[in-house]
C-alpha cells in the first residue's frame, strides 16, 4: 500500500516538457515565498507580510504570511528539483486561487492593475503539473524507476 501510494505521487507521464516547465516556474515561487518567509528581494518578511493579509482580512495575518510563504517557497524547490511534484502542484494552485480571489480578482485580469493574470497564470501551470507529473529529468522519476 505505501509503495503504490509513492508509486501513485511520483509516477509521470510526461517527457522534457513538464521539467521545462516547473524549473523557471519553481526558482520564480521560491522567490516569491522567500519575499514572504524571509523579507528577501525587497519583501516584507513574515511580520510585514502577515501585517498586509490581516488588513485585508486574511487573519491571523502571521500565520497566513507562514502558509502562503511556505507553499511558494518549498513548494518551488520541490518544483526546481522535482521532488513530490504532483502534491507540491496541488499545494500551489490553492495558494495561487485564494490569491486570485482574496487579492487580485477585484482589480480585472491585467498585472498592470494588481490584476489576477500573473497568479491565474501560475495556477494553471500547477494543475498541469499535478496531472503530468515531474517529468524526465527529475527524482520523482528516478524514485519510480527504481520501483
Amino acid at each position: 500500500m505505501k509503495s503504490s501510494l509513492i508509486q501513485t505521487i511520483t509516477n509521470t507521464t510526461s517527457g522534457i516538457a513538464s521539467t521545462i516547465l516547473r524549473i523557471p516556474v519553481g526558482i520564480i515561487l521560491m522567490a516569491h515565498g522567500a519575499q514572504k518567509l524571509f523579507g528577501s528581494f525587497g519583501g516584507y518578511g513574515l511580520e510585514g507580510t502577515g501585517q498586509w493579509m490581516a488588513s485585508i482580512g486574511l487573519e491571523p495575518g502571521y500565520l497566513m504570511a507562514l502558509l502562503a510563504g511556505s507553499a511558494e517557497f518549498f513548494g518551488g524547490l520541490a518544483l526546481v528539483i522535482g521532488l513530490l511534484v504532483r502534491p507540491a502542484s496541488v499545494v500551489i494552485a490553492f495558494t495561487m486561487l485564494m490569491a486570485i480571489f482574496t487579492v487580485h480578482i477585484s482589480k480585472g485580469l491585467f498585472m498592470s492593475n494588481g490584476g489576477y493574470e500573473y497568479a491565474l497564470v501560475l495556477f494553471v501551470i500547477a494543475v498541469s503539473l499535478a496531472f503530468s507529473g515531474a517529468g524526465s529529468y527529475s527524482v520523482d522519476k528516478m524514485i519510480t524507476a527504481k520501483k
